[in-house]
């Protein structure tokens, strides 16, 4: 039930009975330790409920999604110059959020950088309402905890990728509706 992040307008056509489909690119960026970053989220009208998740957000205007990654990425934790791979997954998702219903296909790229420091100034005002902060997780950190986690099965995702490298070709991870 990660939140939209950047492109929080609603897409043209929009209406709170039938959302359109928003496509997302998030980036599964690990540094030199293969440590995974996420974002801590909440549900602004509701703060008890939270959840960690990739950076990445909505597509702007004519970018491509792997734009979106680079751009989602810059402003959400002020990482620019991180090397983009292939696409890893793709999935649907439903959920409520910020007083509305978002319908999301979602991409994640793999994603590498040698830097881990952070700076959350790009940020949008949503994002601001809704984010707690960043860390770096290790594999067996995420295994091991207990906290909400999107997608679904990130710390079994990420032990395969560790373990047997980047799939042939994206996969397809289960719908996740709320």
């Amino acid at each position: 039930m990660e939140g939209p992040t950047a492109s929080q307008g609603a897409a043209a056509g929009d209406t709170p009975d039938a959302p359109l489909v928003r496509p997302v690119s998030r980036i599964v960026l690990l540094d030199p330790d293969d440590r995974i970053l996420l974002l801590h989220g909440f549900e602004p009208a509701r703060p008890a409920e939270r959840w960690w998740f990739t950076p990445g957000g909505g597509l702007e205007g004519t970018e491509t999604r792997e734009e979106a990654a680079r751009r989602e990425l810059a402003e959400e934790t002020g990482i620019t110059g991180a090397v983009l791979g292939p696409v890893l997954w793709k999935r649907r998702c439903a959920f409520p959020f910020d007083g509305r219903r978002w319908e999301q296909d979602e991409w994640y790229y793999l994603g590498r950088t040698d830097r881990t420091v952070t700076d959350t100034g790009g940020q949008t005002d949503l994002e601001r309402r809704s984010v707690s902060g960043l860390r770096w997780w290790t594999s067996e950190e995420l295994s091991a905890s207990h906290e909400t986690v999107y997608p679904t099965r990130l710390a079994e995702l990420l032990r395969r990728l560790l373990d047997e490298g980047p799939p042939d070709a994206p996969v397809l991870l289960e719908t996740d509706r709320v």
